[in-house]
């Protein structure tokens, strides 16, 4: 009797065994700030064998992976890829949005405190996103026994893609010269990242978000954390979201082009080669699954462009605005109507309005009027009235989905290519993003590691893609506003 009840247990046991999900040790999500996808072949006689090239020969590469929104801006691009999402859902407007008719910017949290650092640099929080994430539901499948930490210099890049749950996230006080956290996380740092500070203090005040020391910082941040938290070591899958930043400076401050942004992704294709190489030693080669993308891309330089008598140019957004408010004075008698132009997107007063007792339509209608006389601007849009505005179909759709109805701004003017939201002079060599355009909205998406082939597909893909096909891979549930679709060629591997 007593021999067939440890047959029984040990067959059952077996069953068990047997039974259990199959999933990677390690998922690793990267994101290159401001990287254009076509960056991956204009640099890639430069690179060297075990970065970039090892992921395209390795990985699977979804070649033509677009963003379905507008702004393409950060907040916006890693919230998206977490939680597979729009902002019309996730909530996550912009870097700064309006709420409660307040500018606000996305990660702030004055409800917490600084850890690391005795400056405000820590008050910051995922408290403004309203979906889950990648990270969230990998908890929740795991009873919340999986690591989950989010890396990166800019807090925003650390703190959204990690998500409500996560363990930890770590972002750089400029003023301190160092790593720091909130309270949301923990009551003081532990004793790993203490000690990584004090190896690697900074210059209290130094930019390291537009040097190339910042990519070398950034990863040494998340060998440390891969190292000192053991992740992959346990029972579940552990998570790290590491977002690049300095590329995103770098780029705003000298374009396309120019040599620094050359020497940025140099820099960062020898770290990405490195940590590839500490992940197979930590890990194990193919016990982990990792996938590289970006928040947005970037315009080329318009004087640059004009040089080349490609039509291109920009505006200054408060300079419009001015003209917009003085003209709307002239009309209804009462100044500053609109408040607020960010990321394409004018705010109306709606404070002014109230007080004056104005039909909002009738204010908006002669804005759009006003505006659309603007040879730099395509098309003028009414938010409320973006159903009945004619717009190519594919737009449309780009800024639904980008607006949200209590947190994005009321009318979004939509410029010709390569009109960038920047106050352009003969001397400008740098760029910016956040618009609906190819070069903003194109960008990479490898995959690469566990269950994954080698191939690539030139079928469109989306940002918002990356969460279902990852979630559909671990064999767990979706973020809870995903409505990306599974990449069948790269999730049916497994």
């Amino acid at each position: 009797m007593k021999k067939i009840l440890i047959s029984c247990v040990l067959c059952l046991c077996a069953l068990i065994s047997q039974a259990q999900v199959e999933r990677p040790k390690l998922l690793i999500g990267l994101a290159v700030d401001q990287m254009r996808w076509d960056y991956l072949y204009y640099y890639y006689n430069e690179f060297g064998e075990g970065g970039f090239k090892r992921l395209l020969n390795e990985g699977f590469s979804c070649e033509k992976t677009l963003i379905n929104y507008t702004p393409t801006v950060t907040a916006i691009g890693h919230t998206s890829i977490y939680t597979g999402s729009v902002p019309a859902l996730h909530g996550i407007a912009g870097n700064n949005f309006r709420l409660n008719g307040q500018p606000v910017y996305c990660c702030l949290d004055k409800n917490v405190k600084s850890v690391g650092s005795n400056n405000s640099a820590g008050q910051m929080s995922p408290h403004n996103l309203l979906a889950t994430t990648i990270g969230d539901q990998l908890r929740i499948a795991t009873n919340y026994q999986s690591k989950v930490i989010g890396i990166a210099l800019k807090d925003r890049a650390a703190i959204l893609p990690a998500g409500h749950t996560a363990n930890a996230a770590y972002w750089w006080d400029k003023k301190a010269g160092h790593f720091v956290t909130s309270s949301f996380y923990m009551d003081k740092l532990p004793k790993w990242v203490t000690k990584f500070n004090k190896d690697n203090q900074t210059e209290p005040g130094f930019d390291m978000l537009a040097d190339t020391k910042g990519i070398t910082m950034t990863f040494k941040m998340a060998e440390a954390a891969l190292q000192n938290e053991q992740l992959g070591k346990g029972n579940t899958t552990d998570m790290l979201c590491v977002s690049v930043s300095p590329t995103d400076i770098i780029s705003h401050i000298y374009g396309t082009r120019r040599p620094e942004v050359k020497a940025a992704y140099l820099q960062l294709d020898k770290e990405l080669a490195q940590f590839l190489k500490t992940l197979d030693a930590q890990v194990g080669r193919g016990n982990y699954l990792l996938f590289l993308s970006a928040d947005h891309g970037g315009a080329h330089n318009p004087n640059e462009m004009k040089a080349q008598r490609i039509p291109a140019g920009g505006y200054d957004a408060q300079a419009t605005m001015d003209k917009l408010n003085a003209h709307l004075q002239q009309k209804f008698g009462v100044d500053s109507l609109f408040n607020w132009f960010y990321a394409y997107s004018l705010h109306i007063n709606q404070g002014a309005i109230a007080k004056a007792n104005l039909q909002i339509d009738k204010v908006k209608q002669e804005a759009v009027n006003f505006l659309s006389k603007d040879s730099q601007f395509a098309f003028v849009v009414d938010m409320q009235n973006l159903n009945a505005t004619t717009l190519p179909s594919k737009l449309k759709e780009q800024l639904a989905n980008g607006y949200h109805l209590h947190r994005s701004g009321d009318i979004q003017v939509v410029c010709n290519p390569n009109v960038v939201a920047a106050k352009i002079d003969e001397k400008y060599i740098g760029t910016t993003h956040s618009a609906w355009n190819p070069y903003d909205a194109h960008i990479p998406l490898i995959f690469m590691g566990w269950k994954v082939e080698h191939g690539q597909t030139a079928k469109t893909t989306h940002i918002i893609d990356i969460a279902p096909t990852v979630c559909s891979m671990l064999h767990i549930q979706e973020p809870n506003a995903c409505i990306g679709e599974t990449i069948e060629e790269v999730a049916d591997n497994d």
